[in-house]
């Protein structure tokens, strides 16, 4: 614990559990773009699985801010071992540091682990006191001699508090749909161009053919045994891949318990067997959340096609349904596009301590936002929507 100025107190936590769980929810509710992700219940469930520990290269040092008692402002900070994880690649810093004989890692890390949703990351009461959190993190990674401090996916409100403290900016390129308030999913497909609508359309029916009908299910209506037949999928996906899974069965079990409400199991079934599911996770507005994110999934059993129907098609028409405004589809993937999901800009920010990589970085982060802006371009004059009456 030590003083910050404006009287601010500082307080490290070892454990998310530490953080007092409804003074941190309600922060996190005030701020400009809050996500279930950034809840302490599915921060402690990370942590609390096993799933993001120091044993698995993420060491949480969570920083918060008290005054009078009252909890401030607060982070998610991690010591992190390594870069995997994150989605936003800085593997190519931790060569030129290596090739220089200087020590990248540890580095200090704002993020959710495994989670590159766009959101909150810096909860504050006001600015002041997330210029205020900003200060406590860069004074705690020179204390300790960290390499570099990186935030990771920001909402206005911290990209704006970064900038104004002097770190480095760096875009990246997310596709997210909107909602037109369509009627049905065949108002949205009549919305599309004609060869975006014949694509998805033949997608679709290559899985209806091949015998594959799909359920959605919703909160306490996904039963143990559906989580655990997800989990075999989701597990079988990522060592198909030659990598275990980040995520312990543990934590989806205590997503079950602490969160039930936040997420929808899209299960697909062929000849009366399940052989493929994904997962999205649902915005905090209760039984009419704004947005949905495209977060995981697996299969049994390979059928062509079956991927976009399970991960785009059946959640946009769920979306349809329920009137969310938002489906998020998880980082990367040009080809999201064609099922018109649109790109969006999202934002980091970096310091380094060594001021020759941080020049290095700066130059190179000038030279990838301008590729960025030129890709942004492009990709905007590839619109899925119909021109013209097309």
């Amino acid at each position: 614990m030590r003083k910050q100025p404006d009287d601010y107190v500082i307080r490290l936590l070892a454990t998310p559990g530490e953080a007092p769980r409804e003074d941190w929810n309600e922060l996190l509710a005030a701020q400009d773009q809050p996500t279930p992700f950034m809840r302490h219940e599915y921060l402690a469930a990370l942590h609390d699985s096993a799933s993001a520990t120091a044993a698995t290269g993420w060491e949480p040092a969570f920083v918060t801010l008290w005054r009078a008692g009252t909890l401030q402002a607060a982070c998610a900070f991690h010591l992190k071992a390594h870069s995997y994880g994150e989605y936003v690649f800085d593997w190519a810093w931790a060569n030129a540091y290596e090739q220089h004989g200087l020590d990248y890692y540890p580095k200090g890390l704002v993020a959710v682990p495994f989670t590159p949703v766009p959101g909150s990351r810096l909860l504050a009461r006001d600015d002041r006191a997330r210029r205020a959190l900003l200060d406590a993190l860069l004074g705690l990674c020179r204390d300790e001699r960290l390499s570099s401090l990186h935030l990771l996916f920001l909402s206005d409100a911290d990209a704006a508090t970064c900038s104004q403290a002097g770190l480095l900016a760096r875009q990246g390129v997310q596709f997210h749909w909107l909602n037109q308030d369509w009627p049905d999913f065949d108002a949205f497909l009549a919305s599309l161009a004609q060869d975006k609508r014949k694509k998805i359309r033949q997608e679709r029916r290559k899985v209806a053919d091949a015998g594959v009908a799909f359920r959605a299910l919703r909160g306490g209506a996904i039963r143990e045994a559906d989580w655990d037949f997800f989990y075999r999928c989701y597990e079988r996906t990522y060592r198909e891949h030659g990598n275990p899974p980040y995520l312990r069965r543990d934590f989806f079990r205590r997503m079950a318990a602490d969160l039930p409400d936040h997420w929808v199991l899209f299960v697909a079934q062929r000849a009366g067997r399940d052989i493929a599911s994904s997962l999205v996770a649902l915005s905090d507005e209760g039984t009419s959340p704004q947005a949905a994110y495209g977060r995981y999934w697996g299969a049994l059993e390979r059928v062509d096609c079956l991927h976009f129907e399970a991960c785009y098609y059946q959640p946009l028409q769920w979306c349809i349904q329920h009137g969310v405004q938002r489906f998020e589809g998880g980082a990367q993937g040009e080809h999201k596009m064609a099922r018109a999901l649109l790109p969006v800009k999202t934002r980091s920010a970096h310091w380094l301590a060594h001021p020759a990589f941080a020049d290095a970085v700066e130059r190179f982060l000038a030279r990838e936002g301008a590729g960025i802006d030129g890709y942004l371009e492009h990709l905007e004059g590839r619109s899925p929507f119909r021109r013209n009456g097309a």
